[in-house]
């Protein structure tokens, strides 16, 4: 069979791809699900177009004495911390692709399925920005040498837990989420496998909470970073992405895929965002 070497679509760096031994397949691009979509903080104000937006925290009521707004006039004033988000980063994803390879390529929808790999890939940087920024500004539990991974795992959910400052009175295990890399999720998977009454199907892959604390395993994770415990809306992600563009190349029969998106990404409560110390 003649080859027909493609005119814009590369497999490699040193070479391209021939068309006609595809037979018409193609390999779907395969991506692990994505954690942090709803984790991201979400009571946000302000007009994105502008270039920021800002989420505020509120502190605490307080009491006092019956008798003390009377005897001032006046209630005590809300107190809020406002976190400013910086919409900073500009990205795009352009791709184009020759009428005749399309037609070569035997494949219905080639430009449809690039086009949803793009958000795919979108997705996956807003991802691993999001465990980034977390990982960064976390705090850094001490955990005891040789402690063992039920221990451990107790240790740093109890640390959260206790939290109290002028915002936080204590965390529910409900409101934790622990994302872990794949390595530490197989670690837990293993543990749970070696108790005599796990309540757990060891032939499953999930195994979804650990001790109340939803689970994820996520291959976004900064490298070196086994897991990080936070708390739902600790860090704040407001995208913006333009209408999805496929359009035609001037004087040739190209045609050009294009997403052009623009985020920014910032802790807004580091306070509720934890990590075992020693993990950089």
């Amino acid at each position: 069979m003649a080859r027909i070497e493609s005119l814009s679509i590369l497999t490699t760096d040193t070479g391209k791809e021939y068309l006609a031994e595809l037979y018409g397949k193609v390999i779907e691009n395969v991506q692990k699900a994505l954690v942090s979509a709803d984790m991201k903080n979400t009571d946000l104000s302000g007009d994105p177009t502008a270039g920021t937006v800002e989420a505020k925290r509120f502190a605490n009521a307080t009491s006092a004495n019956y008798g003390t707004a009377r005897k001032a006039g006046k209630g005590s004033q809300i107190k809020a911390k406002a976190v400013t988000v910086s919409i900073d980063n500009d990205k795009e994803i352009v791709e184009e692709m020759e009428e005749k390879d399309v037609k070569l390529y035997g494949v219905d929808g080639v430009l449809d399925r690039r086009a949803a790999n793009h958000v795919l890939r979108m997705a996956a940087e807003l991802d691993k920005e999001f465990f980034k920024a977390a990982d960064a500004e976390a705090v850094k539990v001490t955990v005891a040498t040789g402690a063992t991974v039920e221990d451990e795992l107790e240790t740093v959910i109890q640390e959260a837990e206790n939290t109290a400052n002028d915002f936080v009175d204590g965390v529910p295990r409900s409101m934790m989420r622990l994302v872990t890399s794949t390595a530490y999720y197989g670690k837990i998977r293993n543990n749970l496998d070696k108790m005599s009454r796990a309540n757990v199907d060891t032939a499953a892959e999930e195994f979804y909470a650990w001790h109340g604390v939803e689970v994820k395993s996520c291959t976004h994770l900064p490298a070196g970073c086994d897991y990080l415990l936070m708390v739902d809306g600790a860090v704040a992600q407001p995208v913006m992405a333009s209408t999805y563009t496929a359009e035609k190349i001037p004087l040739s029969e190209a045609t050009a895929v294009s997403l052009f998106y623009h985020f920014g990404t910032k802790v807004v409560t580091p306070d509720l965002i934890f990590k075992k110390k020693g993990a950089e």
